[in-house]
């Protein structure tokens, strides 16, 4: 986790440019994960684990304008651009920390998260996602907007090849496009999507399916019923 933290330290800045070159329809994406991030009450809490810069939350705000929102990462620089996106905002507040390894804290109407969960091994994974039960309130829901892996190694090479294509196609300098490829090669453990909707329904989350699904790039969700 150290190197991850440094490597997203390092890019903090540039990361939201960055973002609409890496990800396929990237707004697509994230609308049908804000659409996904749904509640009853008109001012919820939230906690946005790998929150990163804040664009999910920020998403979320729009649409829930008084909800109180926590951001969670364990890098400082990418909470230091939220920080500038949310400034005098008094509903967020911001946790600087390793999510995998402390308990969440609060309880919690919403947990979401954007392209950070893939980062751990599958065990953390499956353990992460019991702790997030825990933090949800009775209705509460879980959004998770990640990456995931193919279900056989034939597609999963047709993924990659439909990935690098999109990659090649953008406009960023060849260094930067590097760093991102060997970033992705190096930080990033997908996993089988089936196996993690079954590991949400074993920790206890009813309605659980599949929003968005784009090749690896996929928008999954489970509620904590009343």
């Amino acid at each position: 986790m150290n190197q991850l933290k440094t490597a997203f330290d390092a890019l903090a800045s540039r990361f939201d440019d960055q973002r609409k070159y890496i990800i396929p329809s990237m707004d697509e994406f994230y609308e049908a994960a804000a659409w996904a991030a749904m509640h009853d009450r008109d001012n919820p809490s939230v906690l946005d684990i790998g929150a990163g810069t804040g664009l999910f939350a920020a998403l979320v705000l729009e649409r829930y304008p008084g909800a109180s929102v926590t951001l969670l990462d364990v890098s400082e620089g990418m909470l230091a651009v939220a920080r500038e996106r949310f400034a005098g905002n008094r509903n967020v507040s911001y946790i600087t920390g390793d999510y995998s390894t402390m308990d969440l804290p609060g309880r919690y109407d919403m947990v979401i998260s954007a392209l950070s969960i893939h980062h751990l091994p599958h065990d953390e994974k499956r353990v992460l996602y019991g702790k997030v039960f825990t933090a949800l309130n009775p209705g509460g829901v879980f959004v998770n907007a990640d990456q995931v892996l193919a279900e056989s190694p034939w597609l999963e090479e047709q993924f990659r090849r439909y990935w690098d294509a999109y990659l090649a196609k953008g406009t960023l300098p060849a260094g930067e496009l590097e760093t991102i490829k060997n970033r992705r090669d190096t930080f990033d453990r997908n996993w089988h999507l089936d196996g993690q909707l079954a590991w949400l329904r074993e920790c206890g989350f009813s309605d659980v399916d599949v929003i968005y699904k784009n090749r690896m790039f996929v928008v999954f969700m489970g509620r904590k019923a009343s």
